[in-house]
């Protein structure tokens, strides 16, 4: 299934003309650590299916769906015999519709979805992501746009679920479409200046609430505290400068936000397990 892998980084081929690709993984084969920019669904249809992902090994059913975000890193470890969708997808364009991409904040690194722990949303997500594979292997006009319209549905699925599961003493607390409006434009105004000096101070300020209650409803609404959020853009960023070989990694780490060289090349190397010159060496052409 990894046809292009570089270091831990995968380049995802997609299929022709479009920003998606999807496995019917039938290889007993185990694909080391690697990571990669698209989004990738994993769906066992015959035995299960093992993923690693921080350490943690998670053996998954039939049926159960692991959604894996852009960037994280994950090991895959398949039976004897087995059938599995795997499903992956570009998502950077969904930024600019700012509900649908903080849901990525929701299920960060990874999530899990069973039939036993969340039985309504397994049921719509299992149905859409079996539509998109008969949509896939399909030659139709606007394929990829149906695609997308089906992984769309999933984001709004997942992302409404994330925000009726919150506590319920913290929904009486304030009304449910201010705090969702007010969260959504707290990340988005990270995501747009990650790479200024951004404090919990400044931003619970911003949001109208003490230092303490914005930590708490900052990480109900992302599933991180303030502080890992604001890293994981930063280094996300740093990503797309550490491309260009003239930049050195120095400026690389002044332009992402942070502190100190070493204070950027110790969280690059805590959250995608390499160094930043390691990271910026499999550009590099041959």
């Amino acid at each position: 299934m990894i046809e292009n892998l570089n270091g831990i980084h995968e380049t995802v081929n997609y299929k022709e003309n479009t920003n998606i690709r999807l496995y019917l993984n039938t290889v007993c084969e185990n694909y080391p650590s690697h990571w990669h920019t698209p989004l990738e669904i994993i769906m066992p249809l015959e035995n299960n299916y093992t993923i690693i992902c921080n350490n943690c090994s998670l053996e998954i059913n039939p049926y159960e769906i692991v959604v894996i975000c852009p960037g994280v890193i994950h090991t895959l470890k398949a039976p004897e015999k087995g059938k599995r969708i795997i499903f992956q997808a570009e998502v950077s364009m969904l930024k600019e519709i700012r509900e649908l991409y903080s849901v990525l904040s929701f299920i960060h690194p990874i999530a899990l979805i069973t039939s036993a722990t969340m039985p309504e949303v397994h049921d719509i997500l299992s149905r859409l992501l079996l539509e998109i594979k008969d949509e896939y292997f399909h030659t139709c006009s606007l394929s990829e746009a149906f695609i997308y319209s089906r992984l769309i549905s999933m984001f709004v699925v997942i992302g409404r679920n994330h925000i009726k599961n919150l506590e319920p003493d913290f929904i009486s607390q304030i009304r449910q479409q201010e705090y969702i409006s007010k969260f959504l434009g707290i990340c988005e105004y990270i995501n747009n200046h990650c790479n200024e000096d951004l404090t919990l101070d400044q931003l619970s300020a911003m949001a109208g609430y003490s230092k303490y209650h914005f930590s708490r409803l900052f990480k109900q609404f992302t599933n991180v505290s303030f502080y890992k959020y604001v890293n994981q853009k930063r280094i996300a960023q740093a990503e797309s400068l550490l491309i260009n070989p003239e930049i050195s990694v120095t400026e690389v780490a002044i332009r992402s936000g942070f502190s100190s060289p070493s204070a950027f090349i110790r969280m690059f190397k805590i959250i995608k397990d390499c160094t930043p010159t390691e990271f910026r060496s499999i550009y590099r052409k041959p």
